[in-house]
């Protein structure tokens, strides 16, 4: 299963993350989504799973919850939007990786056998930090995540 991981679009969804994004099975949006408008135009490459972010509000991206899991394959992925709000000990739940956004950095960091995965920012830039996503393969209970820097051209 091939699953493309996004955050932090703030309404803005840039033509290389949708090119980035081909051939996915599922799309998670960690969330500052912006715009109903984004899940809408992601929907159209693969189904989402997304999550609420900060600065998303009800009357442009309608009701997310701020949590969300997502099987996949037999891995089991929680997915919120900061990793600081994390009220659970992820092992200990049952969960192969975590998945979240908010602080714009992406990275990848394994900690007690889970996964903790930050796509980066795919929106609009801030500070210096890169514009990216991140591409998750599963196979069975493997996971192996890579970042994608974007073309912001």
């Amino acid at each position: 299963m091939k699953i493309g991981v996004i955050s932090d679009t703030h309404g803005m969804l840039r033509q290389s993350a949708l090119e980035a994004l081909q051939g996915v099975d599922l799309i998670v949006h960690a969330g500052d989504v912006g715009l109903q408008r984004v899940l809408a135009d992601l929907e159209e490459v693969a189904p989402v799973a997304a999550v609420r972010g900060n600065v998303d509000w009800p009357d442009k991206v309608g009701q997310l919850p701020l949590t969300r899991i997502v099987q996949a394959e037999t891995a089991l992925l929680y997915i919120l939007h900061d990793r600081q709000s994390l009220d659970l000990d992820p092992p200990v739940a049952g969960f192969s990786a975590v998945i979240s956004g908010h602080s714009h950095h992406p990275g990848i960091e394994w900690k007690d056998g889970v996964l903790f995965l930050n796509p980066g920012s795919a929106g609009p830039r801030r500070f210096s930090l890169p514009i990216s996503l991140a591409i998750l393969e599963v196979s069975g209970q493997t996971l192996v995540p890579r970042l994608v820097e974007l073309d912001t051209v």
